[in-house]
């Protein structure tokens, strides 16, 4: 579809060279809001990025500039530092892109105030753009996204006393970046050119970075909007997370119950980690609700509701023998229920010493995380089946011929779509990458081989084909999957299986983030050759700092992130699951998952060859079913992948925020989306915006402040809302 068939004729055309920056950003705020006049009822998830985007620009504003340099290394750097205290806190908590934007704003609208004659025209050369605001975006927000090799070699080094060379360890982390980078340049014909490809949570990224830059009637009393939402989430939020905890997971029931039963806390807790999987628990931090974006994604997690049923009938039901075990837990145990001893079974050489392993046995999941596991790889098959069987057309256009590889354009269908990168540019970085990769994996302590170069190829490869399954919206994990398919092809060795984890799984969805940036870019306009350069200089930066604290923080914490418990200023959990199916999957990963084993964990392998027959009955019957009937809309809506899913999402740190999501994305989704459809493509994806910005920043205030991340923690007073010997939502003793 033309740009014209979307409005171009309210498209202010670029102002003559002769004018000045300031006459081109008033020439744009003349632009009418008429862009919304036409609001309909957005029935495609795509048709959010064509009502609620604006398609306006201006190619003559300046990008490269002073300010972007400056602010995008100085928020690059911030967020990369607060990314990696983030992994090692016990809440799993992210820096966001609407956090780096709120910041860059205000920044970048208080460099734009400086004086503009004389030298001061390098430091200020005009009103701060929206072209600008969305490089130190992509810059700040890429150096925030904290790579899976750092967790790796902070893994290595608490586990296993495998310390990397600091240039080794930086470049391992660069070049496991830049593969997804060359992965997401050669998919963007099918993933970031076509109006399909549609990213919602960066619609609101898109349409706050708008508002905040284009005038008019319209869009100030958005900015308003958004201020006062901002305002009042930031004042609120400091209660729940530090006042008044009780606030972050209220559950009647546990109050009620006050502690006293295993099962009431298992399955309606939800206030501590790993204490329950939260049924029936409400909260009111948006810290916490913002985990499910309930104001963005659309509701097709049916599974979720299933997973209360399936994790509880599962455990109580003993099946994978773990009735005697805890609840909820990521950790290995032995056959005594303690903590299982695997610096016992593996020895100097990282492999496993068969006679303590013949005395000790083999490691045990929860019931709760093999269900989980089970689930996670149940999902992934069915994924590769829901494409071929739902969007053969897109794959046939992106992949027939192999064009992809041979361009970087494609028939585009999107009014925001600009001129790309060269191919051969991300097809080289690559090849570059893989090739740095490999050598880091030859120069490990020692001389040791971390992974040997034909896994590593291997591992890429999948990587590749999963990251297009990613790119069609699935919310999937296939960390379980690659771990066991590293478990037959090195057998016995746990940190090559670690390492298969680095590149057949992160990279894709390193891939998918940068995918998104792309995406971003095109909206906003941004030139792909600076998305391009922001992204990488992201990386660098990212890459260096991420290191570099990962190393202060465990040299500091060691006792701590190993404790499989932790405190909580500190915990280790992200990076023991690591160890954990580096050791379960690596070092017994052929004994664990063989058939005839007591415990029955072959099934957890097998689920992602049963997984690929699982979307068919449905496209069966939608076949059968009679056009635009209920049943097909019902067959086509249930996205058999993520339900999937989300059967296994729960057991893990808390979940008290799961019921909140559902009840504000049914107001949403379905109630605004179709009540008030005009509303809805004006506020909500700005609402969630200033909720998410505003939230991110009282949490990084209260983070140093008061949680301990400058190095003193100061607690709040005990009392009601706050107490010392129980959880905070009255489900579990803390202290007898």
């Amino acid at each position: 579809m033309s740009a014209k068939q979307w409005g171009s004729d309210d498209v202010k055309e670029s102002p003559p060279q002769a004018e000045s920056i300031d006459e081109k950003e008033r020439s744009l705020s003349d632009v009418s809001s008429q862009e919304f006049v036409d609001t309909k009822l957005l029935e495609k998830a795509e048709g959010v990025a064509i009502q609620v985007i604006s398609i306006r620009d201006d190619p003559d504003l300046p990008i490269l500039t002073f300010r972007v340099l400056v602010l995008g290394v100085g928020l690059s750097t911030f967020s990369a530092v607060l990314a990696t205290i983030y992994t090692f806190k016990p809440q799993n908590a992210t820096v966001s892109q609407l956090f780096c934007l709120i910041i860059a704003y205000v920044l970048g609208t208080a460099m734009a105030a400086l004086p503009r004659h004389g030298l001061w025209r390098y430091v200020n050369p005009g009103p701060f753009n929206i072209k600008e605001h969305t490089a130190i975006v992509i810059m700040a927000s890429t150096a925030a996204s904290v790579a899976v090799a750092m967790e790796v070699i902070a893994a290595l080094d608490l586990f296993y006393d495998l310390r990397l060379n600091s240039a080794v360890a930086v470049f391992s982390i660069f070049a496991t970046q830049m593969l997804g980078y060359g992965l997401a340049g050669m998919l963007r014909t099918l993933l970031v050119y076509p109006t399909y490809a549609f990213y919602p949570s960066y619609i609101s990224i898109v349409n706050l970075l708008q508002s905040l830059h284009f005038d008019g009637s319209l869009n100030a009393k958005k900015r308003k909007f958004f201020w006062i939402v901002f305002a009042a989430i930031f004042f609120w939020e400091w209660i729940p997370q530090y006042a008044f905890p009780l606030l972050t997971a209220i559950s009647v029931i546990c109050m009620v119950d006050n502690g006293r039963h295993d099962f009431v806390r298992n399955l309606f807790g939800a206030g501590s980690s790993n204490e329950g999987i939260g049924l029936l628990s409400f909260s009111t931090s948006w810290t916490l609700i913002t985990q499910g974006t309930p104001l963005v994604w659309p509701l097709q997690t049916l599974g979720m509701g299933l997973g209360y049923i399936v994790l509880t009938a599962a455990y109580y039901g003993n099946v994978f023998n773990g009735r005697d075990l805890p609840f909820m837990s990521t950790a290995l145990f032995g056959n005594d229920g303690s903590s299982y001893n695997q610096s016992a079974v593996i020895d100097s050489n990282y492999r496993v010493n068969q006679d303590a392993l013949d005395t000790i046995g083999l490691p045990r999941f929860t019931t709760t995380y093999a269900i989980s596991q089970l689930c996670y790889n149940l999902s992934l098959g069915a994924a590769f089946t829901y494409i071929a069987l739902w969007h053969w057309p897109e794959l046939k256009t992106a992949f027939g011929g192999m064009r992809f590889l041979r361009r970087g354009h494609a028939d585009i269908d999107d009014p925001h779509y600009k001129a790309e990168v060269p191919q051969w540019v991300y097809a080289v970085l690559f090849i570059v990458s893989l090739a740095v990769g490999i050598g880091c994996s030859y120069a490990g302590p020692h001389g040791t081989v971390l992974i040997p170069a034909w896994s590593i190829i291997f591992f890429t490869i999948l990587s590749s084909v999963i990251a297009v399954v990613l790119g069609f919206r699935f919310s999937l994990s296939t960390k379980y999957a690659i771990q066991i398919i590293a478990a037959f092809l090195h057998p016995g060795q746990p940190i090559p299986v670690m390492y298969a984890n680095l590149f057949g799984n992160s990279t894709s969805f390193q891939t998918l983030l940068l995918l998104q940036d792309l995406k971003l870019g095109q909206y906003t306009k941004l030139p792909p050759r600076f998305t391009f350069a922001a992204q990488m200089a992201g990386s660098i930066l990212g890459s260096i700092f991420n290191f570099t604290m990962m190393k202060i923080i465990v040299n500091n914490n060691r006792e701590v992130l190993r404790d499989p418990i932790g405190t909580r200023v500190w915990s280790g959990w992200i990076i023991q699951q690591y160890n954990s199916a580096s050791v379960a999957m690596g070092a017994f990963g052929k004994d664990l998952f063989s058939i005839g084993r007591p415990a029955g964990y072959w099934l957890i392998p097998f689920a992602s060859f049963i997984g690929l027959f699982t979307p068919i009955p449905f496209w069966i019957v939608y076949k059968l079913a009679r056009p635009g009937s209920r049943l097909a809309w019902a067959m086509k809506y249930i996205n058999v992948p993520i339900v999937t899913l989300y059967i296994g999402w729960l057991p893990y740190s808390v979940n008290g925020q799961w019921w909140s999501c559902l009840v504000i994305g049914i107001l949403s989704q379905w109630w605004l989306r179709t009540r008030h459809p005009t509303w809805f493509v004006k506020y909500n994806y700005l609402m969630s915006a200033a909720l998410d910005g505003g939230s991110q920043v009282i949490l990084f205030i209260l983070s140093f402040a008061v949680f301990g991340a400058s190095g003193t923690a100061i607690a709040f007073p005990t009392w009601w809302g706050n107490p010392v010997n129980r959880s905070v939502d009255r489900c579990k003793l803390t202290l007898e």
